[in-house]
């Protein structure tokens, strides 16, 4: 048994899923932090590249089989924009962080994405895509969505997820805080 919650940290691209997942490592400092992004580079996990929206693909499988002894080990704070690749046995929490649309429209407009990347992200925003992808692949009670639109909101979520790990920690009785 894992001595240590698995959490994921979701939501369309510009919603504080980096911001978040660093800020709870610090309060968590026993959780390691998953940057997939990182992990696809570090382990060349790249299935093409989409220049449309000059974004790299993922090849899911060797990622999944490649994170799996990591998440049966616990501990993780998983970064990444796609949550519903992750077997459900392993995750304890996913959080699906949103944005208003005005918030969101300004932090994709200052990354500088091409336009069909803009638009298919802030339509994903709008139609609750990450959040339903969610509720479908975990357990509903697992699934929290959370508001990120500045940095009160940042640390008042980091703050409710942190109390979340401990009540798992002391529920599973398996670990120390």
């Amino acid at each position: 048994m894992r001595k240590l919650p698995n959490i994921i940290i979701t939501g369309t691209p510009g919603t504080g899923k980096s911001a978040h997942s660093e800020r709870l490592v610090e309060l968590m400092p026993k959780m390691a932090y998953v940057s997939i992004n990182k992990y696809i580079k570090d382990y060349s996990l790249e299935d093409g590249f989409d220049e449309e929206r000059q974004s790299t693909m993922v090849d899911e499988d060797k990622l999944v089989d490649l994170i799996t002894p990591d998440l049966e080990e616990g501990g993780r704070i998983i970064d990444w924009h796609v949550c519903d690749i992750f077997p459900e046995s392993l995750i304890d929490l996913v959080v699906v962080l949103r944005a208003s649309t005005t918030r969101l429209f300004d932090r994709l407009k200052d990354r500088n994405y091409p336009q069909k990347k803009f638009i298919d992200n802030m339509d994903s925003e709008i139609m609750e895509i990450i959040l339903n992808d969610a509720r479908e692949s975990y357990d509903p009670e697992i699934v929290i969505e959370l508001y990120s639109n500045d940095n009160d909101d940042l640390e008042s979520n980091c703050q409710r997820i942190e109390g979340w790990a401990k009540q798992w920690i002391i529920d599973n009785d398996e670990g120390t805080d």
